[in-house]
C-alpha cells in the first residue's frame, strides 16, 4: 500500500484527526466575522453570510487589547529568557556536575511538579504583597522565571549528549563553564527552542494567577483582558471571538517557527509519548 500511495498510510488516519482538532479554531475565526444576530441564531451558523468587522473595530476602540497583548509579550519574553538561562544552567548542573545531594536535590525539584498550583496561590500572593509587586506586571512574570519541567527537559537533553565532547574541551583548556557555553549550549539549540515554545504557551495563556494578582485593567495580560467581555448575564461574542483570534495568532506563529526543533528534541531526549 505504501508503494501505491505518495505518502504514508498513517496520513489517512491523521488527516481526519487533524481536521477535527482544527475545526474549533476555524469556527472561532469565522465567528469573529459574524454579526451578533448570526452568532445568537439557532441553529448556529458555521459560515457568515457577510464579513462583519464590527467585533474587531469595537475591540480596538473600546478596550486596551493592544496594551494587553504588549503586556503578555513582555511577560512571555522575560519568561523565555529567564527559562533559557536558569533552566539550562540548573539542568547542566544536575546532568554533569558531581556534588553531594545531587540526586536528592533533583528529586526534590521534580516533586514540586506534583504540588497543585492552588496550594501556592495564597502564600505567593502574601509574599508578593510584602515585597510590593502585586498589581504590577512583575507579578505576572516572576512565577515564570524558572520551572521544574524546564530543568528536567534540559537535564534529559544534556544526559543524551556524549560526555567526550566536554572532556575534549577541557583538555584544550576550557573550564567547566567554558565547555558548557562553547560546546554544550550550541548543541542544545533544539532543546532550548522546545523550552521556549513551552514557556511562551504557558506564560501567554496563564489566566488564574494574573487574575488574582492584577486588578488594574491597564496592566492586564491578554487572557485576563478577554474575561472582561464575559458578563454574568451577557457575553460580547463578537469582541470575545475577535480577541481570541488576536491572542491565538502569535502562538501559532511561534509554534510554526519552532516545530522542527520541537520534534527533534522530543526524539533526541527520549521524551516521545
Amino acid at each position: 500500500m505504501r508503494r501505491r500511495l505518495p505518502f504514508s498510510p498513517w496520513h489517512l488516519f491523521l488527516f481526519p484527526v487533524a481536521l477535527l482538532f482544527a475545526l474549533p479554531l476555524v469556527q472561532m475565526v469565522l465567528t469573529s466575522f459574524m454579526p451578533d444576530k448570526e452568532i445568537n441564531k439557532f441553529p448556529p451558523r458555521l459560515i457568515p453570510n457577510s464579513i462583519d468587522l464590527t467585533g474587531y473595530q469595537k475591540l480596538l476602540s473600546e478596550s486596551h487589547i493592544l496594551q494587553w497583548m504588549l503586556n503578555s509579550a513582555i511577560v512571555s519574553a522575560i519568561s523565555v529568557v529567564a527559562h533559557l538561562v536558569l533552566c539550562s544552567l540548573a539542568g547542566y548542573g544536575f546532568a554533569r556536575l558531581r556534588f553531594p545531594g545531587r540526586t536528592i536535590g533533583f528529586v526534590a525539584v521534580i516533586a514540586t511538579i506534583m504540588v497543585p498550583i492552588q496550594l501556592l496561590m495564597i502564600p505567593t500572593y502574601l509574599m508578593f504583597s510584602r515585597i510590593g509587586i502585586v498589581d504590577t506586571l512583575a507579578a505576572a512574570f516572576v512565577p515564570w522565571l524558572a520551572s521544574a519541567f524546564g530543568i528536567f527537559l534540559m537535564r534529559q537533553f544534556f544526559l543524551a549528549l556524549p560526555a567526550e565532547l566536554e572532556e575534549a574541551a577541557r583538555i584544550d583548556g576550557c573550564s567547566t563553564f567554558g565547555a558548557f557555553w562553547r560546546v554544550v549550549l550550541p548543541l542544545a539549540r533544539p532543546a532550548l527552542a522546545t523550552l521556549a515554545v513551552f514557556t511562551v504557551l504557558s506564560s501567554w495563556n496563564d489566566l488564574v494567577w494574573p487574575l488574582i494578582a492584577i486588578s488594574d485593567d491597564r496592566v492586564y495580560t491578554v487572557q485576563v483582558g478577554l474575561t472582561t467581555f464575559q458578563g454574568t448575564r451577557r457575553i460580547q461574542w463578537q469582541e470575545l471571538m475577535a480577541g481570541n483570534v488576536m491572542a491565538t495568532a502569535p502562538l501559532l506563529v511561534a509554534f510554526l517557527v519552532a516545530q522542527k526543533r520541537f520534534i527533534a528534541t522530543m526524539t533526541f531526549s527520549g521524551l516521545k509519548g
